[in-house]
């Protein structure tokens, strides 16, 4: 975690390199913007930490191709301080900050190539931190902007000698670059400075770029070393005879002409300049991971206590410092911070017509006469500081204890619809409100992220607490970490990611690589070429490793949440995803998935009938099955259906239920398209799902719970379900709530749920319940903890209503308590209807009741189910295995003699 403690956030701005408008890819698709190529590379660059650099925070692209870009910042930077660092021993200590950052930057393969007296800055302590390090890689090595990267003052000969960059505008592919940087020419810069820095002089102030570049060209033509040409330059030769031996020989080594001869940050950090900082240095630790191998605790430093058993604080008690940046940015954010008014407010963001940019005359050189070049196209050096006030006043009120929650509430209700959270019971109030109130609320928002981040720590021990607390929200920060605890995922995932081999060529490549540039196209990350490798890489991986699955179209929509989520750590994505498919899409994937698919379409269509039997009647009616718009809704889980800032509301419920609990989904979908429905043929419902309309996400969530918290369990069964796991330690897996658990991973009796095959299925209009739920609903065994949700309220009326259609004989030999009997073959009118009874009576008036058909182990109870639903009477199923199932239990009786 990277503490924001003095930190301010800087913000800069440039623009990319725009394409031509009417140009499409070898794909025929648009070629990807240069801005969306930037948005993606990064994301890269936003999980690196180390102490000799600038976090960065986020990027945001704006119109016309500028991107701006928020990162850790301070005020004082080299330039700023030049008579202050003139010291040999201040000096030697900026050089080793320096080369620390490139080393560890040059480590993952990234070159600053911008290294400037501007951009190496000083934190609240003194210690060296690299600006602007990425601005060189996430640019395409400069291919994707108008402007040179790097100031010619500072640049290595090989830079200014190499061609100019080669940029396909009809391809997507990366650009062609003869040599791209490498590490040592940050070396060549940090000589150059250096030596700036000693003499306190700018050298070559007021001189062109052109003139630059034919001075630094002589010198390479001479037998003097660049060191003393560039001083015999700039009158500086007398200056550096005062220099030590050591300081004059290490920026000879900076300032070599050969790359070849030159050493890298790595190797310059090993110079006997620096031995005694070496002695002086503490290893850099790279902070807590929440799915890790190793012990969490064997870094572990106790505070500091002063003489008055106090603690010692770094920060005088800014207890807004010591939180996590990401956080406080996040907050920033919420809290009214703008970046686009912070650009106006500086004068950046000025509009001109085009036709006033056109300059009169250029020159071969690149002097331009007449109109000046338009600053936009340059890279602007300004950083904008984005003041805190704001959010530090919201949080003013807060108290102190609130940046400490406790994680064991004595007073929290465990028996409460909406959980208490720790942090504040306060805070069940404001979580009730819409979500999109929810999400943009700095003070919820600030008390439900500190007590995720502690639950996170505590994980997987607090698995318990996290499943509670999402129960109630998700904030969007941390989502990811979030939802790879709700999936269970442990271990360590990115040495077993690293395992599989994503290099060697499969037969599913072709496929994969046609379906990546056309998913989530709206969604400039996901589109970006970026995303497309590690979409490449993630789907791979999952086929290679599941050889009994293939790979079908969906797979990619079905990755994109995860990878969106957990775009910077692949392992992560890849690990949510493996747990996600057993769960909820278990034999879905397999090369012939019918059997799987076609059960839980019929399983679908009997959801439909159980809950709104007029609308299930009527798409029957006009031939408009699940078959024809449902498939994509279950294959991707709604990912391919929704775009991805629904998805992931929408999933933040959905992993907190079981495998049943997509098709409740789907329901609650068509409920808020039912008065169209109603009132369309074939063709118009065709078109409807083809083009799907704007739906209410909250209410499709708040639907979905009420549809999945009114079905019982086993009018969902399916026996291509998630078979039961194997038996975990009691401490291991904590009793999770029943909204998370299968009907599979119950104990299975004889009173359970068993395969139908599909033919029947298929043929029955309504669910099955197991005599197990029969039990439970009817409270047949008398008051107990219900495993069911549909369970009765206290003082209520009975959720269950028993229809025996056996004959009035049969059903007067035992029959289930409080039921009543419909007989089927006199129970409809020649005109189809109910004939009327008292019995008919109590069926027709109870609406909210689950009514369980009861009957031997013919048809009747099917067919009688068949019609009453023909009738509109919801909430009906049938009783596997009929009544005789429940024989053994010795719950029938007769019944009392007035019924």
């Amino acid at each position: 975690m990277t503490m924001l403690g003095k930190a301010e956030y800087g913000v800069t701005t440039f623009f990319t390199r725009s394409h031509p408008n009417d140009k499409c890819g070898a794909n025929g698709l648009p070629l990807t913007p240069n801005s969306v190529k930037v948005l993606g590379r990064f994301q890269g660059l936003k999980h690196l930490k180390h102490p000799q650099i600038c976090k960065y925070l986020d990027i945001v692209k704006d119109k016309h191709e500028r991107m701006v870009i928020v990162c850790e910042h301070y005020r004082n930077c080299l330039s700023s301080k030049s008579s202050t660092f003139s010291s040999r021993e201040k000096l030697t200590e900026i050089a080793y900050g320096v080369l620390k950052g490139l080393a560890y930057l040059n480590s993952i393969g990234i070159t600053h190539r911008n290294l400037s007296k501007d951009n190496i800055l000083f934190d609240a302590e003194g210690q060296v931190k690299l600006a602007e390090y990425g601005l060189y890689y996430m640019t395409g090595y400069g291919a994707e902007v108008a402007f040179p990267i790097g100031m010619p003052q500072y640049l290595a000969p090989e830079v200014l000698a190499e061609a100019p960059i080669t940029v396909d505008e009809h391809s997507d592919v990366e650009p062609e670059v003869l040599n791209p940087s490498g590490p040592k020419v940050d070396v060549w810069s940090l000589g150059m400075i250096l030596l700036e820095m000693m003499c306190a002089q700018d050298l070559w102030t007021g001189l062109t770029m052109p003139q630059i570049f034919h001075k630094i060209f002589a010198f390479l033509k001479t037998d003097q070393s660049p060191l003393q040409s560039i001083a015999k330059d700039n009158s500086l030769t007398e200056t550096l005879k005062t220099l030590t031996p050591d300081v004059v020989e290490f920026l000879n080594k900076c300032l070599t002409v050969s790359v070849k001869h030159r050493p890298s940050p790595s190797e310059l950090l090993k110079d006997d300049i620096f031995t005694e900082l070496r002695l002086k240095e503490v290893p850099y630790r790279n902070g807590f991971q929440l799915f890790s191998t190793e012990s969490r605790c064997k870094d572990l430093e106790l505070p500091v206590y002063g003489e008055n058993g106090t603690i010692m604080q770094d920060f005088d008690f800014d207890h807004l410092s010591l939180r996590n940046m990401e956080e406080v940015y996040y907050l920033w954010r919420l809290a009214g911070g703008d970046l686009e008014a912070l650009l106006r407010k500086e004068g950046l963001v000025i509009t001109k017509p085009p036709i006033t940019l056109l300059p009169s005359f250029c020159t071969n050189e690149g002097d331009v006469f007449g109109q000046r070049r338009d600053r936009a196209e340059l890279l602007d050096s300004i950083v904008i500081t984005a003041s805190q006030e704001q959010l530090r006043n919201r949080l003013s009120e807060v108290d102190e204890k609130a940046y400490y929650p406790l994680l064991e509430d004595e007073q929290s209700s465990m028996t409460s619809s909406l959980p208490l959270s720790p942090s504040s019971s306060d805070l069940t109030n404001t979580a009730s409100l819409p979500l999109v109130i929810k999400e943009k609320d700095v003070e919820y928002q600030f008390h439900r992220i500190i007590l995720y981040e502690r639950l996170l720590k505590a994980y997987p021990y607090k698995r318990a607490h996290i499943w509670k607390e999402a129960r109630v929200d998700i904030p969007p920060l941390v989502r990811a970490p979030v939802w790879a605890a709700l999936l269970e995922v442990e271990g360590d995932i990115e040495g077993l990611y690293n395992s599989i081999d994503k290099d060697t060529i499969t037969p599913t490549d072709r496929q994969i690589e046609v379906d990546i540039p056309r998913c989530h196209q709206y969604h400039e990350l996901l589109s970006s070429p970026t995303a497309h490798v590690k979409f490449k890489r993630v789907l791979k991986a999952w086929v290679v490793s599941h050889p009994e699955y293939v790979y079908w179209q969906g797979l990619d929509s079905l990755c994109a949440p995860f990878l969106a989520l957990n775009f910077t750590n692949e392992a992560l994505a890849y690990a949510c995803l493996t747990a996600f498919i057993p769960k909820y899409l278990h034999k879905i994937f397999l090369k012939d998935n019918s059997q799987v698919i076609q059960e839980y379409l019929a399983v679908f269509s009997h959801l439909i009938a159980f809950h709104d039997p007029e609308l299930g009647n009527h798409l029957d009616g006009i031939g408009f099955i699940p078959d024809l718009y449902a498939i994509p809704w279950f294959l991707t889980m709604y990912a391919h259906v929704f775009p991805l800032h629904k998805i992931v509301h929408l999933w933040d419920t959905l992993l907190l239920g079981n495998s049943s609990f997509p098709l409740c989904i789907g329901v609650a979908i068509l409920q808020q398209f039912r008065d169209r429905l109603l009132s369309f043929g074939f063709n118009e419902c065709i078109l409807l799902f083809s083009d799907m309309p704007e739906i209410d996400i909250q209410r499709c969530v708040q639907d979905s719970i009420k549809i999945f918290c009114s079905t019982p369990k086993s009018a969902t069964y399916r026996q291509h379900a998630r078979p039961p796991k194997k038996a975990q330690k009691e401490e291991s897996r904590p009793n999770l709530s029943y909204y998370s658990r299968d009907y599979n991973d119950q104990p299975s009796t004889d009173l359970s749920m068993e395969p139908i095959p599909i033919e029947e299925l298929k043929r029955e209009k309504v669910p099955r319940i197991s005599a197990e739920d029969l039990i439970e609903l009817g409270e047949l065994t008398g008051p107990a903890h219900s495993k069911s949700p549909t369970k009765r309220k206290q003082n209520s009326k009975p959720m269950l209503l028993v229809v025996d259609v056996r004959s009035e004989e049969e059903f007067n030999k035992g029959t289930v308590e409080k039921s009543i009997n419909i007989p089927f073959h006199s129970a409809f009118s020649p005109e189809g209807d109910l004939n009327a009874c008292p019995a008919v009576t109590t069926l027709t008036s109870s609406r909210p009741q689950v009514k369980v058909i009861v009957g031997s182990r013919g048809k009747n109870a099917v067919n009688f189910a068949n019609e009453i639903i023909r009738l509109g009477i919801s909430k009906v199923c049938v009783l596997h295995k009929g009544i005789d199932v429940l024989r053994q239990t010795g719950l029938l009786m007769l019944p009392p003699a007035d019924i």
